[in-house]
């Protein structure tokens, strides 16, 4: 079925004869931003990997061929697709236009079809110059804004190492999220390409303790700090000294490290963040029954909704308007927790309502284990980078204020999403290779996005979202990755629902609607240009246009 509708050539009228009246409006082509790039945290031309691949066919090109174009467009700013389509709660759907018609494009299942594409083609990533320039950049951390900053310096010629103090590269994906949200040969894969560019690395080496913070000042040119948040806060409740009460980020820390932890028969989670839910879900495939205390309603949680939707199906139990006050022990070990009911007051600093505990509503639950996933920041012990307060690592335009040649990004710097880290390493890396060759860095204006407004929602033949399907709950083994991808029918069908907004779609309306024939087209790939000398400026083509990429001027 076709996703526009066709418009038949309207009979040709002569032009307007000498002396009519001409308007002074002529027609020009303006690319304008796409919502879906301006929501992407690490400014991918969503648009332009979208439309590659649903006008293969119209510009000669294989499917293959499409991918491969795709897949270089996303890689250009994140080397991580296949991991982005799994783990981001893409908020570049948010965005998208077509959520006024009949439902956003499913953007991140498409990434990720091309980003499994990328992997199991063995596709590479590519370097930006052949030279191999003299510099040599010291990398702490390998999460994703490490290996983002690394990605894009390696690419320019820098000789990086990173230094990582756990046995493995991830940081955050391998070390916080779980295997059946992030299959660990994805993760590897991905990470394999950036060190293939000829990235060292250098695990179980944790930099303050095994390694001076000052000896890598003074054998590397620059220095980007990107050591994530790994640590978990406390509750700061009586009794949270007891055995089996752990932080979110421990307990994940020591599951996907391969240990056997103990949980007993009885959790009980508290948080609402991504923490939360994966240490519930977790425990529940440790055979646990789970309760999460959540402080508001679930309208606030922060936490990716699919993912509680997910906790929900798998039997966890949540209970809103809820907190701990403590954890009850007996022999020195859990025996549960004592918690009091809340309302909902004010906003708060973080605009959300502030949970009022309810005078006399205490209510007490049974646990063997306690998770506390209410937040995390990064261990800063001996490294020395002036932190705000001894908890964050500060940063402008990507540099560490009063330290020349020493950069960061990611969760060492305020939590954030990994496509943010991701972002933010790449950016310090065009930070740090400005610095070192003495030129301005290059900073990208805030652009206001086209707008629903400015497209024609009702041109576009109506076209159902394609879903994701998923492995039912009562199928779903310790590791089995929940969420499958798109077939390639409907990845295919789905990049044609994108509505190009903003930029040319080949769609001839303009060609059609012009009656004195000023519109040529150009060979594939190239669209069309405008005889001016023919115009008489009716606006027939920017009124007809769908994309909103026709302006009078």
């Amino acid at each position: 079925m076709a996703l526009f509708k066709q418009v038949k050539k309207p009979v040709i009228k002569a032009a307007a004869p000498a002396g009519a009246d001409i308007s002074p409006l002529r027609p020009a082509y303006v690319s304008k931003p796409a919502p879906c790039g301006a929501g992407c945290p690490s400014g991918v031309s969503i648009r332009a990997w979208l439309t590659t691949i649903a006008q293969a066919e119209a510009y000669g090109r294989t499917k293959e061929e499409a991918y491969r174009i795709a897949w270089g467009i996303i890689t250009e700013r994140n080397p991580f697709p296949a991991v982005c389509g799994r783990v981001c709660p893409h908020p570049c759907e948010d965005g998208c236009n077509r959520r006024e018609k009949d439902g956003a494009v499913a953007i991140n299942a498409l990434e990720r079809f091309v980003g499994d594409f990328g992997l199991a083609q063995g596709l590479e990533l590519k370097r930006l110059a052949d030279e191999r320039r003299s510099e040599e950049i010291a990398v702490i951390g390998a999460g994703p804004a490490g290996l983002s900053c690394a990605y894009q310096l390696a690419r320019r010629g820098y000789a990086v190492t990173i230094f990582e103090a756990f046995s493995q590269p991830g940081g955050m994906l391998r070390y916080g999220i779980p295997k059946y949200r992030l299959p660990r040969e994805v993760l590897d894969g991905e990470i394999a390409r950036i060190l293939k560019l000829g990235v060292t690395l250098k695990c179980n080496t944790a930099v303050g303790r095994d390694i001076p913070v000052e000896e890598l000042r003074r054998n590397y040119k620059a220095v980007f700090v990107g050591i994530g948040a790994h640590r978990g806060l406390k509750l700061r409740v009586p009794g949270e000294d007891a055995a089996n009460v752990f932080t979110g980020t421990e307990f994940l820390n020591r599951v996907n490290s391969g240990e056997s932890v103990q949980v007993g028969r009885k959790v009980v989670v508290i948080g609402g963040g991504d923490t939360a839910i994966d240490s519930a879900r977790v425990s529940r495939r440790l055979g646990a029954e789970v309760t999460i205390l959540y402080r508001r309603s679930r309208s606030e949680m922060p936490a990716i909704a699919p993912e509680i939707e997910g906790a929900l199906e798998e039997g966890v139990n949540i209970e809103y308007l809820a907190a701990p006050v403590e954890i009850i022990q007996k022999d020195g070990a859990v025996a549960g927790v004592r918690a009091i009911r809340m309302d909902l007051g004010a906003p708060d600093a973080s605009g959300r309502p502030r949970p009022v505990p309810r005078a006399g509503s205490e209510f007490e639950i049974a646990a063997d284990s306690v998770i506390a996933a209410i937040s995390q920041e990064p261990e800063t012990a001996g490294l020395e980078f002036g932190q705000n307060g001894g908890r964050w690592v500060p940063a402008e335009d990507g540099r560490v204020p009063g330290m020349d040649g020493v950069f960061t990004g990611g969760d060492a710097v305020e939590l954030g999403l990994v496509t943010i880290a991701i972002s933010q390493g790449r950016f310090a890396a065009e930070a740090i290779d400005a610095w070192i060759q003495g030129k301005p860095l290059e900073k990208l204006a805030a652009v206001k996005p086209i707008g629903p407004d400015r497209v024609k929602l009702d041109w576009y033949q109506p076209a159902a979202r394609h879903e994701r399907a998923h492995v039912a709950a009562a199928e779903r083994a310790t590791d089995t990755e929940i969420e499958l991808g798109l077939s390639e029918d409907d990845a295919l069908a789905e990049t044609k629902r994108c509505m190009s907004c903003g930029m040319c779609l080949d769609c001839e309306t303009c060609w059609m609607y012009c009656t004195n024939n000023c519109f040529v087209k150009l060979p594939k790939g190239e669209h069309y240009k405008v005889k001016l000398e023919l115009c008489n400026g009716c606006k027939k083509c920017a009124e007809a246009c769908p994309c909103g990429y026709i302006e009078m001027n």
